[in-house]
């Protein structure tokens, strides 16, 4: 199905631009959402009467997003998670916690504008990028931790999966090595 767009979407285009797409996507996501029109004679004159609105409209929706990016970059957010010793996590951080954790900053943020390219699921400070607009894109650093000290180590820059790690690895051959003294000892002996 070819559609208008009535603004830019990322991997697809530019506002007035007309694209093919799927039919489910146009029927499901763009046309209901507002962002597109089906490309028929009617709508490209429809679309070419709004244009100066829906660019004004669009310029002023990008300004409130740069504010509200300018305000949000190089914020840190802390989720708290159990994990395991390695660091690895009980499950995972989603969309929706990153959303949740911002909105108890202050900023709202819906579990859409939230870009994640994989799962979180190791602690650690991962960086996430929130997307406010379709121009505008800002990140955030999120800080996955054990507890709130942990937090604070490691947003010192400590890394708390190499160290805990290295202690294990220590630990374990001290424990497993046999005593040789003892052994020899023993094999001394007369029978």
């Amino acid at each position: 199905m070819e559609v208008i767009l009535l603004q830019r979407i990322a991997k697809l285009g530019q506002m007035g631009e007309v694209v093919r797409v799927k039919d489910g996507y146009a029927r499901n996501f763009l046309l209901p959402q507002g962002k597109a029109l089906r490309a028929n004679e009617a709508s490209r004159r429809r679309f070419e009467s709004e244009k100066v609105q829906l660019e004004a409209r669009n310029l002023e929706a990008r300004k409130e997003a740069e504010g509200v990016a300018e305000k949000l970059m190089g914020k840190t957010f802390l989720v708290l998670r159990q994990a395991g010793e390695t660091g690895q996590l009980y499950g995972s951080v989603s969309t929706r916690d990153i959303a949740d954790v911002a909105g108890t900053g202050g900023f709202t943020v819906e579990r859409q504008q939230v870009r994640l390219d994989r799962a979180i699921k190791t602690i650690g400070i991962h960086e996430v990028l929130i997307s406010l607009h379709p121009e505008v894109e800002v990140p955030i650093n999120i800080n996955v931790a054990r507890s709130a000290d942990e937090a604070e180590r490691q947003a010192r820059g400590e890394d708390l999966t190499k160290r805990d790690a290295f202690f294990e690895a220590r630990e374990e051959p001290e424990a497993a090595q046999p005593d040789f003294e003892t052994a020899a000892s023993e094999q001394d002996l007369p029978a």
